[in-house]
């Protein structure tokens, strides 16, 4: 027998993703097209994934600069870049053993960025204190949800434990659920009332776990992913309210903070409200916060970098915690350094300054255009439906499906949705995903597109989804 056969009982119950099934089918056809295999398009435009920049968003010249110098520190002296940007290297590279990028960190990380990531929330939060001892900078923010989520999850009781989950959500979340052998509990946002979390929601699913599982935690996007919406004030202080009543922690995803685009809209963290609604509830709710530099304007996924604010947790509770981050070292020096930068950017009056405003205007003035398009081409096709979106980098538009194209789906093997990609990626190259691989609601249908495109790449993209769902629709109508 293989050892491999005795792997985790859990991870081999983790779902197949149907992305999975999606990515040999876009090699299969780039392989094509590198073969000279003649097809109506000459590439594939992938936009189903959050990564911004391979989706085709450029990296801010100053972060790169910085890095550059960071790793290579003869440009240090070099008059090619910058003076501040110079000057952020070299305080960089000194505040690293031995000055250099190849150096391990403390746990937290770099205790000088782990100091000014602590300023920015407070600067953020409108003045609510952050401490920098309650700050772990991470692998990314989804390394440090699993962590939080392996802390949580009492795998030796006889009752699972279960994490609130909202739908629709991004898989790489519910999979960590899973693998963990806890139960995803599923709370429905309202679709109709643009992807809007209501409190009644989160009392149905809590009830529905009710002899299943022990519900611990609450898991929170907010601006949401894949759903695009923003949490207005009074839904957060419901939200606060509820988890304290029914004695959860709370996990807030809130790592597209900076892309907040909707009409009377404004990000607020979840640490500033809880901290605005005053004692008790502000001593007393337990609450992880996460942020990236993978997302937003930064779109760095590959350096891996990001952080997690805990706030309220017991001393006892922070030493296991303390353990848990410590077994992986420390996070990746050049993300650890990329949240530095995200968090301390150039100023007025910086020589880096005036370009690294229009580079920032720029994305986002691309997601707002793009969305713009998206919004009006989908909801101008017959069978679509986009809701408004407040925030985030995606559109989720619900898809009605003709029965003979769900009864084909069927014969295939294949859901609904994952049908249309399917068809979508092999005749008219475009690669979106299926709403099943974020969940949804019995009877309903989705695809997910990344906004994260070159205006030109984003128009050339909505031409090629007209021409192709205005056919499919003929033909399986």
């Amino acid at each position: 027998m293989s050892v491999l056969q005795e792997i985790s009982p859990n991870v081999k119950q983790m779902r197949q993703l149907e992305y999975a099934l999606l990515v040999r089918q876009a090699i299969r056809i780039r392989e094509d097209l590198k073969q000279g295999m003649r097809k109506p398009y000459k590439d594939v435009i992938e936009v189903c994934w959050g990564d911004p920049q391979g989706t085709g968003m450029k990296p801010l010249s100053f972060v790169r600069q910085v890095l550059a110098a960071c790793l290579y520190p003869q440009l240090v002296n070099s008059d090619k870049l910058p003076v501040d940007v110079r000057q952020r290297a070299q305080r960089l590279r000194q505040e690293c053993c031995g000055g250099s990028v190849g150096s391990y960190t403390a746990t937290r990380g770099i205790p000088e960025i782990v100091h000014r990531v602590s300023e920015f929330i407070t600067r953020r939060d409108g003045g609510a204190p952050s401490h920098p001892e309650n700050i772990y900078i991470s692998p990314g923010s989804q390394w440090a949800l699993t962590n939080m989520l392996k802390i949580l999850v009492n795998s030796e009781s006889s009752t699972r434990t279960g994490v609130l989950t909202p739908v629709p959500c991004h898989c790489t979340t519910t999979l960590s659920i899973e693998g963990l052998g806890a139960v995803v509990v599923p709370y429905y946002l309202s679709e109709k009332q643009g992807w809007e979390l209501q409190v009644e929601e989160l009392h149905r699913a809590l009830e529905s776990a009710k002899g299943l599982c022990n519900p611990v935690a609450l898991y929170v996007i907010n601006p949401g992913n894949p759903s695009g919406q923003v949490q207005s004030r009074k839904s957060m202080q419901e939200v606060i309210r509820f988890v304290l009543e029914k004695k959860l922690f709370l996990l807030a995803d809130e790592v597209y903070q900076d892309c907040v685009y909707g009409e009377n809209c404004e990000f607020l963290s979840y640490k500033r409200v809880l901290a605005e609604m005053g004692p008790p509830l502000s001593d007393s709710v337990e609450l992880a916060s996460f942020h990236s530099v993978s997302k937003g304007y930064m779109g760095e996924c590959g350096l891996r970098g990001g952080y997690v604010e805990l706030v309220n947790l017991d001393p006892t509770v922070m030493e296991h915690i303390y353990t848990m981050f410590s077994k992986d070292s420390c996070a990746p020096v050049l993300g650890q350094m990329a949240l530095d930068l995200m968090t301390n950017p150039p100023q007025p009056g910086d020589p880096s300054y005036p370009l690294y405003d229009v580079e920032k205007r720029h994305i986002r003035n691309t997601l707002v255009c793009n969305l713009k398009k998206a919004r009006a081409v989908l909801n101008s096709l017959p069978g679509f439906c986009c809701q408004p979106v407040e925030g985030g980098l995606f559109v989720f538009p619900r898809l009605h499906l003709p029965p003979k194209a769900i009864q084909k789906a069927k014969e295939v093997g294949m859901e609904p949705d994952t049908f249309y990609c399917s068809m979508l990626l092999e005749e008219a190259g475009v690669f979106v995903s299926p709403g099943c691989e974020y969940g949804q609601k019995e009877g309903t249908l989705h695809i997910r597109i990344v906004l994260t495109t070159p205006q030109d790449v984003m128009e050339e993209l909505l031409k090629r989804l007209t021409s192709f769902h205005t056919q499919f629709m003929k033909d399986f109508s």
